[in-house]
């Protein structure tokens, strides 16, 4: 392996996982249940990916994701992941029919699949084995049970920059969503977040997800948003969708940026030229941690050649909670995966709840001239604000 995977190795791989192990060694003793591997063998793990759709971008995925996760097996030391690779086409029936398969193989923890359809036909199956799946969808709704996401969740972001909002004198929160199922299940995370951190949801608002949807709600919003004496408004909106017309509009509304903050519940920096967009300049959202994301992104590209996909993070932190785990040598029950001291990988530290949902360590980041500026680094413990 080249000289400048084994220097960032040390300084990002060893480095989480060795905080993975420390956070671990501090929580009381699992349970039991499901399949175990014996101490010092190699753990079996299927890592369900979409590949062989039809869909190059879901080619591109599937490599990433399997890219990504074997940087983590090699980081793991002396404990030993025998990552076998299942490609899922995409498809529900399928991904079912890579985990009968993957059971039947052996696998003692199912890392995958990215769909929700797929991650519900997968729970299915590897309920009656025991097996637990460490999905990568971002979706609450197939959590639960032996499922578990590893996907940044509406909630996580919500929580994270209402509390935020909050505590720097912006108690006063108005919901502005799209018109749509992405728009409908956001408001709701910030719905509920906004109370949690001791804010006051001051209104709420929608658009038709169009233009002229756009066009014609913004001096409505705009007003609603004065007459209710909001400090700020929490956004649903995409930088590929309303956001850039929108911001824009609310401005020229009348919303001045020094009074009257936007929050965003997306990323607002991808595509990166995003943040050069007028409307959304003081605007505040949430992302990973920058410095572990971005050494994660150096390394991938220098032992692969090319950029790694946005989630494809997820498959390291997966093995990372997986090898973590196996150092223990108390199995994958949904005890030891939900211990609260979480795990740590290259997008932070992140834990599995209770209900198959997860909490990550995010930063707030606001955008200054045109630039992103982190204003609240991401926690490196599940401790003090934000938890």
């Amino acid at each position: 392996m080249l000289s400048v995977l084994a220097r960032a190795r040390k300084s990002i791989g060893r480095a989480a996982l060795a905080l993975a192990a420390l956070a671990l060694a501090a929580c009381q003793p699992t349970g039991g249940g499901g399949p175990t591997v014996s101490q010092g063998e190699a753990v079996p793990v299927a890592l369900l990916v979409p590949g062989g759709s039809g869909q190059s971008s879901d080619d591109v995925l599937a490599q990433s994701l399997q890219n990504a996760a074997r940087l983590a097996a090699a980081d793991l030391g002396g404990v030993k992941i025998d990552l076998r690779v299942y490609n899922t086409k995409g498809s529900p029936a399928e991904a079912q029919a890579m985990a009968t398969q993957a059971i039947a193989e052996g696998a003692v923890v199912i890392l995958g699949p990215v769909y929700a359809q797929e991650a519900n036909a997968v729970g299915a199956v590897a309920a009656a084995s025991g097996v637990n799946v460490l999905s990568f969808s971002n979706n609450p709704a197939v959590a639960g049970g032996n499922v578990f996401v590893l996907g940044n969740t509406f909630l996580n972001t919500a929580q994270r920059l209402a509390g935020y909002a909050v505590r720097n004198g912006m108690p006063r929160i108005m919901v502005v969503s799209d018109q749509n199922a992405a728009g409908e299940a956001g408001k709701a995370a910030i719905t509920a977040a906004i109370p949690q951190a001791g804010g006051t949801v001051a209104g709420s608002a929608s658009y038709e997800f169009s233009q002229n949807g756009i066009v014609q709600a913004a001096p409505t919003i705009a007003a609603t948003a004065q007459s209710s004496a909001a400090n700020a408004i929490f956004l649903t909106a995409e930088t590929a969708g309303a956001l850039p017309l929108l911001t824009q509009l609310l401005r020229e509304n009348g919303l001045a940026a020094d009074q009257v903050r936007f929050l965003g519940l997306t990323r607002w920096d991808i595509p990166a030229e995003a943040v050069a967009l007028p409307g959304v300049q003081g605007g505040y959202f949430a992302l990973p941690d920058p410095a572990l994301y971005g050494q994660f992104q150096q390394r991938y590209q220098a032992a692969y050649g090319t950029a790694a996909h946005p989630i494809a993070s997820l498959g390291y932190d997966g093995v990372a909670a997986i090898g973590a785990l196996a150092k223990r040598g108390k199995g994958f029950s949904a005890s030891a995966l939900t211990q609260g001291s979480g795990f740590a990988g290259v997008t932070g530290i992140f834990r599995f709840l209770p209900d198959g949902t997860n909490q990550r360590g995010l930063a707030v980041a606001q955008i200054q001239n045109r630039q992103v500026v982190v204003v609240d680094a991401a926690p490196r413990s599940f401790g003090g604000f934000g938890f």
